[in-house]
C-alpha cells in the first residue's frame, strides 16, 4: 500500500497485519458512515476525544461482526521529531477505517469514517493528507481493539489495548468529557448522570444493530 498524497506517508512498520478476506462493499460502508454521521450519540463537532469516538464505534462494529480497523495519523514532529505538523495543532488523530472491495479481482481499499472532517466516505490517504498542515505526517492501520499509543517510543507492538479502564474513558469521551485531563476528572464528578445516560444509550445501540444490508452475527 502506498499513499498518493505528497505530504503524508504510509508507515507499514507501525501497521498491524491485515486480513485479506475481511471487507465490505462500498455501498455497505457508505450506509455505515451515514448511520454514525447522523447518530446523536457521537459529538462530531467536538474536535477532541477522537480516540473515544473511534473506540466506541470499534466496539459496536466488533459486536455486530462488521469488518473494521483504526486509521491513525501522527505528525512527524510528534512521532520522529521532524518538522511536520497536523491541523488544529494536533499531535495525532484517529478514526475508524473500513476495508472495501467491490469485486473479487480488486485490491482492498481503505475508507475512513470521520464525520468530524468529511461529509462522506474518504480514502485513508486523502483523509490523512487533508489533516496534514506541514509535511510530513505518518498514517497507518491498527486493529480495532488497539486503544492508544504508549508514552515514549511508539513501536508496532507496544500499544495499549482495550480494557475496563479505557472503556470508562470511552463512555466519558462520548459524553464530551476528557476523563484523563485535569478538568475532565473534575467534570466526571459533576456529570455522573450524563455519563450513566451515555452508557445506557451506548448499550442499547450495541444490542440493537441497524440494518446495513450486511449479515450481522452478534459477538459475545
Amino acid at each position: 500500500m502506498q499513499a498518493t498524497a505528497f505530504n503524508t506517508i504510509f508507515d507499514a512498520s507501525l501497521s498491524d497485519e491485515l486480513a485479506v478476506d475481511w471487507y465490505l462493499s462500498k455501498k455497505v460502508a457508505e450506509r455505515i458512515f451515514e448511520f454514525f454521521q447522523n447518530h446523536r450519540l457521537f459529538l462530531w463537532k467536538d474536535i477532541h476525544n477522537c480516540e473515544d469516538r473511534a473506540e466506541a464505534i470499534a466496539i459496536l462494529l466488533l459486536h455486530w461482526g462488521i469488518p473494521h480497523y483504526k486509521a491513525w495519523l501522527l505528525s512527524s514532529y510528534f512521532l520522529k521529531n521532524e518538522g511536520g505538523s497536523l491541523h488544529n495543532e494536533w499531535n495525532y488523530h484517529v478514526c475508524i477505517v473500513i476495508p472495501v472491495k467491490e469485486n473479487e479481482a480488486d485490491l482492498i481499499e481503505f475508507y475512513v469514517i470521520d464525520p468530524a472532517h468529511t461529509t462522506s466516505l474518504q480514502k485513508m490517504e486523502i483523509w490523512a493528507s487533508a489533516l496534514t498542515k506541514d509535511a510530513f505526517s505518518y498514517h497507518f492501520i491498527k486493529t480495532g481493539y488497539t486503544y492508544i499509543f504508549p508514552t515514549g517510543t511508539i513501536l508496532q507492538n507496544n500499544w495499549h489495548l482495550r480494557n475496563r479502564q479505557n472503556f470508562k474513558w470511552t463512555i466519558q469521551g462520548l459524553a464530551g468529557i476528557n476523563g484523563v485531563s485535569i478538568s475532565g476528572k473534575a467534570a466526571v464528578a459533576f456529570k455522573k448522570y450524563k455519563i450513566r445516560q451515555t452508557l445506557k444509550s451506548f448499550t442499547e445501540l450495541k444490542n440493537n444493530p441497524p440494518d446495513f444490508g450486511y449479515t450481522i452475527f452478534l459477538q459475545s
